[in-house]
């Protein structure tokens, strides 16, 4: 009997050469069914999908178990949330209570309490040393993002890079699957659009699809099916804008696509007209500095910065978003929240050319290319000179990017763009130059929040390597003045498939759907919802693997 088919809604070939080799295809004819010589199969995004590839690759563990398994893939950074490595004080204990208090988590939310108690309590083993295993190394200096506003975030340095970021997770996973001696049960499909869940006498049995761009229709039959498509925040941005958080108001008119064009929440219609109950889509993780991307792939396709700590972040207008100033690495969900209250609904971030080179990051393995290159030098001179090239790259690609010499000469060429809101040049010099004249009264005097933010930052050594100290804007020395126009972008599904903590999906009542699991985005990353309304970053990926995992082993042990 087949053991479990992962399903994915559409499965395309990747396009680097180099992954082919672990791919063998079964495909042709005008109808077929998928061989019945397999006990998993997985209908996944490929690589540029990082989060969902780990669920699928971390759920093909089920190999060890003798378990034969088929991805089948899809066209198409990974941060692990280690909670005790690299020498920070830390404890199971203190990472749930800032877990709880960025997840405000609701009273009838059992199971996302659940895993994120199952999270903080097994990330080690279930994720570090798994990772580890496959070859997968960290940088040494630990992240520390979400450090919270008015409530703690994060108490400690928590988010570890990956050396290789996502695409080296992934290359190590397939090289340690490639090595594996029982390698000959996992077969790769492309190609395969998902479009139904199968179902014998209420339990679920395989699914059903067409090979893309054609009208041959397949089959594949399973003793389980695992959910694992991704989430509702890419595709046309219609689930996005249907389930739209109450506390944002309208969704922006302009808003970017920061997921995948095929996270459309097809399999969470699926499961919903099976029983299945699908909570939370509207709790949703977007970012709110995104650009319009250089080089588009699908409409509104956006690009996530890592917004400056020392930039200004002003509304249309010119004004300087408040009265708590607005700054990255402290509470992505408010600066959303704040965002979506200001006119147009977009912002600005006004920095300079020596703020930028040390500050300004994307996130994207395209843009980030020594850590993905692994080329320790070009990172090490980067940190020690900035990114020059980054910065470089980004003016002459971007047409969100406007530079100027002067903050008149800035807000003309802001102006000249594409705007719903005109620049007050004069509103937006007085701003600069109250910021920079309480810089000049010294850190003894500092009662800007911003600046008091930035001295707190700067006494942890990850930070201080990437934080400018005290840096004016209107400094000479530090010219050009850069302006980036910046929209709000979909990234992640906080909300999903709810799941019990064996990943089983699960119906309203709380029943286990015979034969079906999801895991990943698709399940929320965990229980409909692990995070609640808001991350502590790293956990994203970080879920993956553990749901996926949980999944292998459920099916494995016949849960």
């Amino acid at each position: 009997m087949v053991g479990a088919v992962l399903c994915d809604c559409h499965a395309r070939r990747p396009e680097h050469p180099n992954f082919l080799r672990y791919v063998s295809a079964r495909t042709g004819g005008q109808s077929h069914r998928i061989a019945p010589t397999f006990k998993i199969i997985a209908f996944r995004y490929s690589l540029k999908r990082i989060r969902c590839e780990l669920s699928a690759f971390s759920e093909a563990s089920a190999l060890k178990n003798n378990r034969r398994t088929i991805l089948a893939n899809k066209k198409q950074t990974y941060e692990s949330d280690v909670i005790i490595i690299g020498g920070v004080k830390d404890s199971p204990e203190l990472a749930l209570s800032d877990w709880h208090s960025f997840a405000h988590f609701e009273d009838g939310d059992v199971w996302p309490r659940k895993w994120a108690e199952a999270y903080v309590n097994t990330s080690m083993e279930m994720i570090f040393h798994w990772l580890n295993e496959r070859s997968v190394k960290f940088l040494p200096l630990v992240n520390w993002p979400e450090r919270g506003l008015f409530q703690p975030g994060n108490s400690v340095p928590r988010w570890h890079i990956a050396w290789g970021i996502g695409n080296g997770i992934v290359r190590a996973i397939l090289g340690h699957l490639d090595a594996h001696p029982k390698r000959k049960n996992l077969q790769i499909h492309f190609g395969h659009q998902v479009n139904q869940l199968l179902h014998t006498n209420g339990k679920i049995t395989g699914c059903a699809g067409i090979l893309e761009g054609s009208e041959t229709e397949f089959t594949a039959s399973a003793g389980a099916v695992v959910a694992a498509s991704g989430g509702i925040c890419g595709c046309d941005l219609s689930k996005v804008c249907q389930n739209w958080g109450e506390d944002w108001g309208d969704p922006p008119d302009t808003l970017l696509n920061g997921s995948h064009r095929y996270a459309d929440g097809m399999i969470h219609d699926q499961v919903e007209k099976l029983g299945g109950n699908i909570t939370h889509l509207d709790k949703q993780w977007h970012y709110a500095a995104g650009i319009h991307h250089p080089r588009p792939n699908r409409e509104k396709h956006g690009l996530s910065l890592v917004p400056p700590r020392s930039a200004l972040w002003i509304n249309a207008l010119g004004e300087r978003i408040g009265p708590v100033p607005l700054m990255g690495c402290t509470d992505t969900r408010y600066v959303v929240e704040q965002i979506c209250k200001q006119p147009g609904k977009y912002s600005w971030q006004i920095l300079n050319w020596k703020i930028a080179i040390k500050e300004l990051a994307v996130s994207g393995s395209d843009y980030m290319t020594a850590f993905r290159y692994k080329k320790k030098l070009r990172m090490i001179l980067d940190v020690l000179f900035g990114n020059k090239e980054l910065v470089n790259r980004l003016i002459n690609e971007s047409g969100d990017f406007v530079t100027a010499h002067s903050v008149p000469e800035l807000v003309q060429k802001m102006n000249q763009m594409d705007n719903e809101y005109e620049m007050d040049a004069k509103l937006l010099e007085s701003e600069i130059r109250a910021y920079d004249n309480r810089i000049d009264q010294g850190p003894a005097y500092f009662n800007d929040y911003q600046l008091s933010r930035i001295a707190n930052f700067r006494t942890y050594k990850g930070d201080r390597i990437r934080t400018c100290k005290f840096q004016k804007i209107s400094d000479p020395k530090a010219m050009p003045l850069i302006a980036i126009r910046e929209f709000i972008l979909s990234r992640k599904s906080l909300g999903g498939v709810q799941t019990d903590l064996d990943c089983r999906a699960l119906t309203p009542q709380g029943e286990p759907i015979p034969g079906l699991y999801a895991v990943g985005e698709t399940a929320g990353f965990g229980g409909g919802g692990i995070h609640g309304k808001g991350s502590l970053e790293g956990t994203f990926l970080g879920s993956c693997i553990l749901t996926g995992r949980t999944a292998g082993k459920a099916i494995a042990e016949g849960t």
